[in-house]
């Protein structure tokens, strides 16, 4: 029965996946909410592994630009620690921009996220706004990413 079950949990997740990737969304803006990990716990004592974080915004649009009104950083107790922008930047068609924050930079905790306001002055695809984490130590290495979600405010 196992073995049965076990190729309809991965067609069905293969078949999702696909769905999600083929229906574009057009929008005008957002609010994003986008989970980073300044450290992760790791082992059986929870050691804290430190991470880099690059959180990326790319305008997956051919034809028009969007504007990235602000990109906030909080931490885990919901504080603002840092706004990354003082005016708004442009990202033309197909363009990207990123912030960095360094493994030596624990501010945000294990629990800090980005919000991200984005605009443009037609529909246009949704941004790709994604953060990756990655850290090594002794030989070992980790990374992941973390995708960015659309909320209301």
């Amino acid at each position: 029965m196992k073995r049965v079950l076990l190729p309809l949990i991965v067609c069905a997740a293969i078949f999702t996946a696909d769905q999600a990737f083929s229906e574009a969304r057009l929008k005008k803006g957002q609010t994003v909410y986008v989970p980073v990990y300044s450290h992760i716990l790791v082992g059986p004592q929870g050691y804290s592994f430190r991470l880099a974080v690059t959180l990326s915004i790319r305008n997956t649009d051919f034809r028009s630009p969007i504007t990235v009104v602000s990109i906030d950083y909080f931490d885990t107790g919901g504080k603002l620690v840092r706004r990354y922008l003082k005016r708004p930047v442009r990202l033309n068609p197909m363009a990207s921009t990123h912030v960095f924050i360094a493994e030596t930079d624990t501010s945000g905790g294990i629990g800090a996220n980005f919000i991200v306001r984005w605009r443009a002055e037609r529909e246009v695809n949704e941004p790709v706004i994604e953060s990756v984490m990655i850290g090594g130590r002794s030989g070992q290495g980790i990374s992941f990413v973390s995708q960015g979600q659309e909320i209301i405010e």
